[in-house]
């Protein structure tokens, strides 16, 4: 959200609470019985809420038949679970189709988020 329609919206009282913090998410979409939905949750789910990634873009679980969560705009169709789309103020800005496994998962999310973010993986 530009800083002209933050204080619009601001003034107005509009404003909804996603646009206050310029909020990234990583929306994953899933859907009954993905055996690499499960996969995922088993391998990286536990984990993802403490990295710097998940730090920088919390999750959110959406089911496929559903459709996004409120306030998400998804750029086309998705066609397979899991799908994890990068978001920014709902809009979706890159995704990743598939779950490569635990070991190519890390990489290609944090190139992701280096690409399309501010974000700055921590140095070890």
């Amino acid at each position: 959200m530009s800083l002209k329609k933050f204080i619009a919206a601001t003034v107005l009282g509009v404003l909804p609470l996603s646009a206050l913090a310029g909020e990234v998410q990583l929306v994953m979409v899933e859907q009954p019985g993905c055996a690499y939905c499960a996969a995922w949750k088993d391998e990286i789910g536990p984990a993802y809420p403490h990295t710097a990634e998940g730090k920088f873009a919390p999750l959110v679980l959406a089911d496929l038949h559903i459709g996004p969560p409120e306030g998400t705009d998804y750029a086309r169709r998705v066609n397979f679970t899991p799908t994890f789309i990068l978001t920014e103020d709902g809009q979706e800005m890159a995704r990743i189709e598939g779950y490569p496994g635990e070991n190519f998962f890390w990489p290609i999310l944090s190139n992701l988020l280096q690409d399309h973010t501010e974000f700055q993986p921590p140095t070890h």
